[in-house]
């Protein structure tokens, strides 16, 4: 049988769409040359975390804009298919994420990934004002769309520290705005049923972006 052009055009069109498409949610190994780019960065000298249990994702993802674009993050092998799972289903139903960029891009600074509104899970690093390795060391946490889900702490002073720091708009939860987590968020409810817990429920601090396991 003999297709006409434009039908083979678009038969090809499909096919490779389609071939893309399958791509857009993948788990792999890291590669020599995404293993260079994190040295120094999100994975420094004294890194503990073997390179093995590393997994890099890639995923697709609706901006704020509601464009598809293809993200990647860097994240424990133990997470990695739930990552997959709940970022295909956040996906499907177009939740909105602002962008997911290696936080190498940012230098492994936390505060600037944050506040350029990047979502990332691995980096090897202290908890902020702590000598404890946070989650994120392990590549066993996620921030989700930072700038509108600050961490939020206040000192015994009264005073109240905000990160990032031009998250502050967004410290009071009363109010209602864009991109905002709460329990009732599809990204809380897909995250929690896979036993990652919020840090939005904290006591004595609410990190409002962060989920982790």
């Amino acid at each position: 049988m003999i297709f006409p052009r434009k039908t083979v055009i678009f038969l090809l069109f499909a096919l490779f769409s389609g071939a893309a498409a399958a791509q857009t949610f993948r788990i792999d190994t890291l590669s020599d040359a995404v293993f260079q780019r994190m040295q120094g960065r999100s994975y420094p000298s004294d890194c503990s975390v073997s390179r093995a249990d590393l997994r890099l994702l890639t995923l697709a993802y609706c901006d704020f804009e509601g464009t598809t674009r293809t993200g990647e993050l860097v994240c424990n092998k133990a997470i990695a298919q739930d990552l997959v799972e709940i970022f295909r289903e956040l996906y499907r139903q177009r939740y909105p994420i602002a962008q997911i960029r290696p936080i190498d891009d940012f230098e492994a600074d936390d505060e600037r990934s944050m506040q350029a509104n990047n979502t990332s899970c691995f980096c090897f690093r202290k908890i902020a004002g702590s000598k404890k390795l946070s989650k994120h060391a392990l590549g066993m946490a996620i921030d989700l769309n930072p700038l509108q889900n600050p961490c939020v702490k206040r000192r015994r002073d009264g005073t109240l520290v905000v990160q990032p720091k031009t998250g502050r708009p967004y410290a009071n939860r009363s109010r209602n705005f864009k991109h905002k987590i709460t329990r009732q968020d599809l990204a809380y409810r897909l995250f929690t049923q896979r036993g990652f817990r919020w840090g939005g429920d904290w006591n004595s601090l609410k990190d409002y972006q962060h989920f982790e396991k």
